[in-house]
């Protein structure tokens, strides 16, 4: 057997030889027990190839580990468990300071409120890219992304288990999950074990980089019949891929990519899948479900967060009013010059669209698709960065950083001495209670409030220390701040596109004109001076 030191929030291996399993290479009757204190965890373990027989454990406290092995292998043992740090680079620890900075050696994300940190209480700002294909591509196209990766501000990655069929994805992988029976099928109980280890290898090197792995479970986008498997099929997939994932810190689950257009999955399907992966994961990771149409049901306990394709940026406070959890727009539509309306709009769109969600504190992901003969698509395949928004959207996270938490929405007159509130929501109450036009702007969906009584402040705050306003695409010469009158403020006009920062104001308290430049994309930052 073969085992290495444990350390806390890193990924632990237990390994024995023997001969390969007489039947299914998935359903294998391999369980583990990990005990800290009175504390029991319980993990399955999986085949891994070659007569090896792996049991992944991810530790969550420092002290000693008692554990115990069932099945076809039976074994016990201990195991001290030492402070987190980062992984090991060249041999050398890095200094925990430098993890924190870094997104590393934190433990699994989790939800706390409206938004998200690490499972010690770190702060994790979720800022994401899509890489649908990422896993399916040749080697030298997965070193030069990551390459790219490590000087981008990205620290979620949205990525595929199975291989994509769309425009700009015709590329054959070399390894599938599984392999396939004689006819062609698949076999789900003979997992393709080169696939598997790179894609680990993908989900480890993304992680020394301090990046979340947002996997893509299902999707349909798909030639080779994968999005078509039984449901029976479909459980040993997501039990092997349990088996085998859950024990990485750095992943998140996403259900689907476009859940809504696989029409062979009804939403009872999904509702198991919820279920499935919830008993099936030991730890807990993220779960979500992403709609190309309809949102999906955010409000269900097992969902951690909204996963949103959606344009429209003035419907975040709604989702986030309604499901009071967090919410990110992993698809805003992307950076590029697709014929697809959904792949052409501008950096300074995509920019924009990140700068009017974060502000109100929200989540958004990014995407780019310029053409390319080549058709290595960052959306699609990665490769390099070529757009503009990128480093407007460093830019930004620059600035968030300055917060020593999360932003939450700014009501803009709450400390103006007056009752806050949208006006619209105070006249509505003195119309009849069966106006149409009231009961349809009071709907529960917010898909269908309608855009003229939706609001366009995109405000956010973090307790009374750090206040941000971005006015978009508007273009105000002059702004009125509502600031607390106790505390001094320092006051900036910042322009995101031009990425610039100017001070013009010191000590600032209470009502406070602000000149602006009058024209888009412009932002005012209130930020308590310290003594």
């Amino acid at each position: 057997m073969e085992r290495r030191s444990m350390r806390q929030y890193e990924m632990y291996e237990l390994e024995w030889k023997k001969s390969e399993p007489a039947g299914s290479f998935v359903d294998i009757p391999l369980n583990a027990v990990f005990c800290w204190g009175e504390e029991e965890k319980s993990v399955k373990g999986f085949y891994a190839g070659k007569g090896v027989y792996k049991v992944r454990f991810l530790p969550g406290h420092v002290g000693k580990y008692v554990w115990k092995v069932t099945g076809v292998v039976e074994d016990a043992g201990e195991c001290f468990c030492g402070a987190a740090y980062s992984r090991r680079v060249d041999g050398e620890d890095i200094p925990k300071k430098q993890c924190a900075l870094e997104g590393r050696g934190h433990g699994p994300v989790r939800v706390c409120g409206m938004h998200f940190e690490y499972e010690d209480g770190a702060r994790y700002t979720p800022v994401g890219t899509t890489i649908y294909a990422l896993a399916h591509q040749k080697e030298p196209l997965i070193r030069q992304t990551l390459a790219t990766l490590s000087k981008a501000p990205f620290n979620k990655v949205r990525y595929c288990i199975f291989p994509k069929n769309y425009d700009y994805n015709h590329n054959e992988p070399e390894h599938f999950a599984f392999l396939r029976k004689k006819d062609g099928t698949w076999d789900v109980d003979r997992p393709c074990m080169e696939f598997w280890e790179h894609f680990e290898s993908v989900i480890e090197s993304l992680e020394r980089m301090g990046i979340q792995s947002d996997i893509i479970l299902f999707h349909p986008y798909d030639r080779w019949g994968f999005s078509g498997l039984s449901m029976e099929e479909n459980r040993k997939y997501l039990d092997y891929a349990m088996r085998r994932l859950s024990a990485f810190p750095s992943v998140w689950w996403s259900m689907a990519n476009e859940y809504d257009l696989m029409t062979k999955r009804g939403m009872e399907d999904w509702h198991e899948f919820e279920a499935f992966l919830a008993k099936n994961d030991p730890y807990g990771h993220l779960l979500s479900n992403h709609q190309c149409f309809v949102p999906y049901d955010f409000s269900r306990e097992r969902i951690t967060h909204c996963s949103l394709q959606l344009r429209d940026v003035d419907l975040a406070k709604e989702f986030m009013e309604t499901y009071r959890k967090p919410v990110i727009y992993d698809e805003c539509a992307y950076e590029g010059n697709l014929v697809h309306d959904w792949g052409n709009i501008s950096g300074f769109e995509m920019a924009n669209r990140f700068w009017c969600l974060y502000a109100q504190g929200a989540y958004g992901t990014h995407g780019e698709v310029f053409l390319s003969e080549d058709e290595i698509l960052w959306w699609a395949k990665g490769g390099i960065l070529k757009g503009q928004s990128p480093a407007r959207i460093a830019f930004l996270k620059e600035i968030l950083q300055e917060a020593n938490g999360e932003l939450s929405t700014w009501n803009l007159q709450e400390y103006a001495g007056q009752k806050g509130g949208f006006w619209v929501e105070d006249m509505l109450k003195g119309v009849r209670e069966d106006n149409p036009l009231a009961n349809f702007y009071h709907s529960a969906e917010p898909t269908r409030k309608i855009s003229v009584f939706r609001t366009q402040e995109y405000a956010g705050h973090y307790g009374k220390q750090f206040f941000l306003r971005y006015f978009g695409r508007t273009c105000p010469g002059l702004t009125v701040l509502y600031l607390p009158e106790d505390i001094s403020y320092k006051i900036e006009v910042i322009d995101m596109w031009e990425m610039t920062r100017k001070q013009v104001y010191f000590g600032a308290a209470g009502k406070t004109e602000v000149h602006l430049p009058g024209k888009e994309g412009i932002a005012v930052l209130a930020a308590e001076i310290e003594e």
